[in-house]
């Protein structure tokens, strides 16, 4: 019987030969490092459920998005947990928040690195859910006039981008409105457009001690069972004036990135959500996996569905790795 004249390992043979026709390729700057920004001075919280990674006072998250810029990568995400909290979330919009002092600091210090900053309201509200609570649960409309005024703040602060993760319907029209009248027209706006009600999440909600008080977030955050639903949501959010849009989380919903990447030629984020790391990190220190291939391996897969730019705990370990 006669062998095929293709033979696609051949093409495989060899290291050079696979580099040479690899089809997705990672880089350091398609990497945003999310970082936990804390009151105090000296403070490295260590963050047990997610190894590597701490909450940081201002003067330890500076020195840390030195050795980013070092790195090449593509910048870093902001989320604050500030001293003290309350039912109005006064926090997240005040100019002198622990997000906005962030802000200043590192701009001054490193001016070239793409600052993004999370815009919600979880991390400051005494009950932990993302909005003004009537009734037992968030009022959409009441929340929006907070994300404008903080996106504001964010913005004359110097946040290079700013992305609202809060999942209220109408936010993004809001935040654009409020930048455009406060003179930050040219203030991109990155959409958490599908962001799901993981329970990938949890380690993210020891980080930023933003779990809710009562009840849960499924209200306002999208059922894992719907993928229309989430097209739906990007384009409304694309007609709302976002300039970038967010896939949450990434690795459960990878079908979802990838239908996003079909249907929208627009810039693609997708966040490597906690959980998904923390997966990982368990598996690797029980000797289970290898860190270095299933790292790579992952972020990969989230590249080939079809995401630009990833959001990924990752980022300082897999920059440092590539070539």
């Amino acid at each position: 019987m006669a062998f095929p004249v293709q033979r696609l390992r051949r093409l495989r043979s060899g290291e050079p030969i696979r580099r040479l026709v690899r089809e997705t390729q990672l880089a350091p700057s398609q990497f945003i490092l999310p970082l936990f920004v804390c009151p105090g001075e000296g403070v490295r919280r260590e963050i047990g459920s997610m190894p590597g990674h701490a909450q940081l006072s201002i003067d330890n998250v500076v020195p840390e998005c030195e050795e980013c810029l070092a790195l090449g990568l593509g910048g870093v995400i902001l989320f604050g947990i500030p001293e003290h909290k309350d039912e109005m979330a006064s926090g997240a919009y005040a100019d002198d928040g622990i997000t906005q002092r962030a802000v200043r600091a590192i701009k001054k210090a490193h001016p070239k690195l793409l600052v993004m900053t999370d815009v919600c309201n979880c991390e400051y509200t005494s009950h932990g859910h993302c909005g003004f609570i009537k009734d037992g649960d968030v009022d959409n409309d009441i929340t929006l006039e907070w994300l404008a005024k903080t996106a504001v703040s964010h913005a004359r602060a110097g946040a290079d981008v700013v992305a609202p993760s809060d999942m209220m319907d109408g936010r993004v029209a809001a935040i654009r409105k409020g930048l455009d009248a406060a003179g930050f027209s040219n203030t991109p706006i990155l959409s958490y457009a599908a962001k799901y009600s993981s329970v990938f999440y949890s380690p993210f909600r020891d980080a930023a001690e933003s779990a809710p008080q009562f009840g849960d977030r499924r209200s306002y955050q999208m059922d894992p069972t719907n993928s229309r639903e989430a097209m739906r949501e990007i384009e409304l959010d694309l007609e709302e004036g976002a300039d970038m849009i967010m896939v949450k989380p990434a690795l459960a919903y990878l079908d979802i990135i990838h239908e996003a990447r079909r249907r929208f030629d627009v810039p693609i984020g997708a966040y490597h959500v906690s959980g998904e790391y923390s997966m990982v990190m368990a598996a690797v220190e029980k000797g289970w996996l290898d860190l270095e291939r299933t790292m790579f391996e992952v972020l990969t897969s989230i590249r080939r569905a079809g995401a630009d730019f990833i959001l990924t705990y990752f980022s300082k370990i897999a920059a440092d790795l590539l070539p």
